[in-house]
């Protein structure tokens, strides 16, 4: 993987954990282990799906349903 996309998963998962931590009210423990502990998460480390590519608002979103459904939403 390379240094930018590195970098562009790590901004992703910094913004993502913020939010979580203020919608939330959970702490960085909590919000960090939702976060690498999802669907979303894999998909997003994954350089394949081009998930890196898209706003921390998006990745968020499909999140916060993953953790309302209990899976990732269907994309259409």
């Amino acid at each position: 993987m390379s240094n930018d996309i590195q970098f562009m998963i790590e901004y992703i998962c910094r913004e993502v954990t913020l939010k979580l931590m203020s919608d939330f009210g959970w702490d960085i423990k909590a919000a960090l282990s939702a976060l690498y502990d999802s669907d979303t998460y894999a998909k997003l480390e994954n350089p394949a799906t081009g998930m890196f590519y898209q706003s921390p608002v998006y990745v968020y979103d499909i999140l916060s349903e993953e953790l309302r459904l209990g899976k990732i939403p269907t994309l259409t």
